[in-house]
């Protein structure tokens, strides 16, 4: 039996690679000084010759001197952190090179040149290199594999021997961490990361640390490969078939700030990257002339990066070419949500090629909807309401060309016949509605069904534990008896009439029971006690076999201060 070796993986990646169209050079065949020399010195990471034979190919109607320029900006990307100069070169890759000349009458024309043909797969240059040599200042590095489109390098993969009990995936990850400090000039242009000793592998982008490596399970995006197909097989061709990689790079990225101001890229996972293609012909579908205006739900579990999917899916739909500019408007049943998610688009919005708009009102939803095209819209389903109690909401605009986006689609606000997604259909009586959820849809449930549609894409828990996207859940019942004292009905009473002030006498009674029953009950003061006790203990007995942190779930905030209360009475420290 032949020893399995490092160069045996990456002779096999390479293999895959071509079969996938790729041609194939070693690195020190195209190295400066060769008689095939591509480079001039072992400082540049662009194959020159290729990028610029490209830049003039895809952009016969722009001068030439447009050209050159353009291709003068993208040898010199720059910015004050690699981060920074590699989310200025991904706008460049995407939206084109931006330049200048002046017309026939003396006028200045702006326009953009193409570095990549996205429509075209077959229309680029598409190269694998293995064992590419890069020098700068003292540092002398060589990346296994360097994957390159139109002389850009664009994905760069470290591999690792599986045989070698000491080099792993993560010695492969350290490897990449150590050529990013030392080799900075390859990863200002750099998309994708891969790490691989042949038989694990994971995909991860410039930013992302270990746990953010991710595994690729599928080729086409329908069935998972075969426990017995090599995980670097799966990704090569999941990953780097052409039109697919195009695809990924092109919508499927995104750069989000934390609220340390630090930058993150944020690349789709497989199961992301495949259910927001589905549900973009899904809704192509919906909104069609023939259409039903139900696109599905995506059933992505907590964890798993869903408002990371509504913004690629955002992205796709506003600028898919069938939509004709159409109108997304996100819809949430709380504020705070609305906010939340907000906050993520509004980051993430040149994957929309598009500002948000968050209305603050009634009114201000109105106007946003009214337009002819176009936009971004944030609303809670509540805003959708007639100006006097009784009356039918108008109708906003009838274009087909509006998809609803609903967050956690389940809810019972989303009732068709008598509640407030009865409004938003009168409003939007030609829109196409889809929706997000994190928990899956019970059986029973006809009201989500009637406005939504069936299951485009699941992704479960067994699924995300298996990935790595979310830690296994195991449940231990413990139970804190409910009680009720008949002395303190009367209280009770007088409290929830306050709060409840202005409410339908039905609804109130409604409400009144859910509020005996839940906030009264659960949050009794014995009770309270009886329950912190608990949580100390069991998390105090946990800690001594090992560390870790706790989070405390309760049903309502005055629950919430009244259980920290306890706590802090049992350890104030």
């Amino acid at each position: 039996m032949s020893t399995i070796t490092e160069d045996t993986v990456e002779q096999l990646a390479i293999e895959w690679f071509q079969s996938l169209g790729y041609a194939y050079l070693p690195g020190p065949e195209i190295a400066p000084g060769e008689s095939h020399s591509e480079r001039d010195s072992f400082g540049d990471v662009i194959l020159e010759r290729r990028l610029n034979d490209a830049i003039h190919r895809l952009n016969p109607k722009i001068p030439v001197a447009a050209r050159d320029d353009a291709f003068r900006k993208t040898l010199r990307v720059e910015g004050p952190s690699t981060i920074a100069a590699n989310k200025l070169f991904h706008r460049m890759l995407t939206a084109g090179v931006d330049v200048e000349y002046p017309r026939g009458d003396g006028t200045i024309a702006g326009d953009h040149v193409r570095l990549v043909d996205f429509k075209n797969p077959d229309n680029n240059d598409w190269l694998v290199v293995n064992q590419f040599t890069v020098i700068e200042g003292t540092k002398n590095r060589r990346p296994d594999l360097v994957v390159f489109v139109n002389g850009l390098p664009l994905a760069v993969i470290e591999l690792k021997n599986a045989a070698d009990e000491g080099a792993t995936i993560w010695t492969a990850y350290n490897q990449l961490e150590t050529y990013k400090e030392e080799i900075p000039t390859l990863f200002r242009l750099n998309e994708l990361l891969v790490v691989s000793d042949g038989l694990q592998a994971r995909i991860g982008s410039l930013t992302a640390n270990r746990e953010w490596f991710k595994v690729w399970r599928t080729v086409d995006g329908v069935n998972e490969a075969s426990k017995s197909t090599l995980e670097l097989e799966t990704l090569i061709h999941g990953v780097f078939e052409k039109s697919r990689l195009l695809d990924l790079i092109g919508g499927f990225v995104v750069y989000d700030e934390d609220d340390k101001g630090r930058t993150h890229k944020i690349i789709a996972g497989y199961h992301q990257f495949h259910a927001v293609k589905a549900a973009v012909e899904e809704t192509v579908r919906a909104s069609g002339s023939a259409g039903d205006h139900r696109a599905g739900v995506v059933w992505h579990t907590q964890g798993s990066g869903k408002s990371f999917s509504m913004v690629f899916y955002a992205g796709q739909i506003a600028q898919h070419p069938a939509m004709q500019n159409p109108t997304v408007v996100v819809l949430t049943d709380r504020n705070d949500l609305d906010d939340q998610l907000f906050g993520q688009f509004d980051r993430c919005h040149d994957a929309l090629n598009q500002k948000p708009r968050q209305a603050t009102g009634r009114s201000e939803l109105r106007d946003l909807l009214k337009v002819a095209s176009g936009g971004v819209v944030f609303t809670t389903i509540q805003k959708f309401m007639p100006d006097e109690k009784g009356d039918r909401m108008p109708c906003l605009s009838d274009r087909r060309n509006i998809v609803v986006i609903a967050d956690e689609a389940h809810r019972s606000q989303y009732d068709l016949i008598d509640g407030l997604a009865r409004n938003m259909r009168d409003a939007l009586p030609s829109a196409s509605f889809i929706g997000f959820t994190g928990t899956p849809i019970e059986k029973a449930d006809a009201n989500t069904r009637a406005v939504f549609g069936d299951y485009i894409s699941i992704y479960d828990i067994q699924q995300a534990v298996a990935d790595g996207a979310t830690v296994p859940i195991y449940y231990e019942s413990r139970i804190a008896k409910l009680g009720l004292l008949e002395s303190e009905l009367t209280t009770l009473d007088a409290e929830f009439e306050e709060i409840t002030e202005g409410e339908a006498e039905t609804q109130q009674e409604k409400l009144k029971t859910k509020w005996a029953a839940l906030e009264a009950l659960v949050g009794e003061p014995k009770r309270i006690a009886i329950v912190a006790k608990d949580l100390v203990d069991h998390f105090e007995r946990r800690c001594e076999a090992l560390s870790g942190k706790a989070m405390v779930v309760c049903m309502s905030r005055r629950v919430c201060v009244d259980l920290l209360a306890a706590l802090l009475k049992l350890r104030p420290d």
